[in-house]
């Protein structure tokens, strides 16, 4: 007679977690980033082991060799003896929904190896570069233990910036000759950056990028010095220096400057996660129900538009 085996409980993946299941982990990072019903609940009793890892965040325009970059430096890592975990976020899918995994693809010769752990994650309606669900699928490779982890956006633009967010160094990569530093000196990318990777430096212009990266950063009124690497991350050239000038920037953070980071960007996630838990209470059968009488009723100029979003909101926080 076949036994059917019992099903298995977010309480047995949990256990998985802490003890290094490549599998467990897999399912509830589909739990997480689907907000399934008790990823919060896990969330809670993983969020004790977590805090012991070391998030960089690699980002910069389209074509700028993020995802080789990210593929050498986990290399580079693993030479080291340290455990990387790879989260990569792809444009979503139009049709599906779903990320396109190509980051998986190029980075095939470190996904052979056991401790390394890569996940692709659809960017969705994001448009920060991540998926929103970054933070909290950080959070389980932090209660996995990985020693780094590695955030790699899709490619981004000033505006797009939510990795300042997520890691603990962010380092923008750009190009040569390709107005990159042109578009670094607007308001984004010039910003949260603390490393900048110069990356296919084996192009002619790369030396006078450096000078007008080290012009632009001469005119900000900063602590840090932000450090400029050249890299030509296909054939594995800068990547020690680009690990020492991470080494360096966190050196500079210390400990509080790293406490005070990793403040900011609990604040972050846990604003995002008010918003997601509003949002669901506010839109849920009757708010739907609620919003489609009164977008009637703001149409015809029987209500006015503002107090209608009022009703809604005191739907949701009601006032006392």
């Amino acid at each position: 007679m076949h036994l059917m085996s019992a099903p298995i409980t977010t309480e047995d993946l949990r256990q998985r977690i802490l003890n290094k299941d490549p599998l467990a982990l897999s399912r509830l990072i589909t739990l997480v980033e689907n907000h399934r019903p008790g990823y919060d609940t896990m969330l809670d009793k993983l969020y004790p082991h977590t805090g012991n890892s070391l998030r960089i965040g690699i980002t910069g325009p389209p074509g700028a060799g993020k995802s080789t970059l990210v593929y050498q430096l986990a290399k580079s890592y693993r030479q080291q003896g340290k455990t990387v975990g790879i989260l990569a976020c792809d444009p979503t899918s139009p049709f599906s929904g779903g990320a396109l995994l190509g980051d998986r693809v190029r980075m095939h010769e470190v996904a052979d190896d056991p401790e390394v752990f890569i996940r692709s994650v659809a960017s969705r309606d994001s448009l920060g570069g991540l998926s929103a669900t970054t933070n909290e699928v950080a959070l389980l490779f932090e209660a996995y233990g990985f020693d780094i982890i590695l955030l790699e956006t899709v490619g981004v633009g000033q505006a797009e910036v939510d990795v300042m967010h997520c890691a603990d160094t962010v380092v923008v990569a750009i190009v040569p000759q390709s107005g990159d530093v042109v578009q670094a000196m607007k308001a984004g990318l010039m910003e949260i950056a603390d490393v900048f990777c110069i990356n296919k430096s084996d192009q002619p212009g790369a030396n006078l990028a450096e000078q007008s990266l080290q012009q632009l950063l001469s005119l900000t009124m900063r602590d840090f010095s932000n450090p400029i690497v050249q890299t030509v991350a296909s054939k594995g050239e800068g990547i020690v220096a680009l690990n020492e000038a991470v080494e360096k920037h966190q050196a500079y953070l210390g400990s509080d400057g790293q406490l005070r980071r990793r403040q900011e960007r609990m604040q972050k996630m846990l604003k995002q996660s008010v918003e997601i838990r509003l949002q669901q209470n506010l839109w849920d059968e009757a708010g739907n129900t609620l919003l489609e009488k009164f977008s009637i009723e703001v149409t015809a100029k029987q209500r006015p538009p503002f107090a209608a979003v009022d009703h809604l909101l005191n739907q949701v926080t009601p006032t006392s």
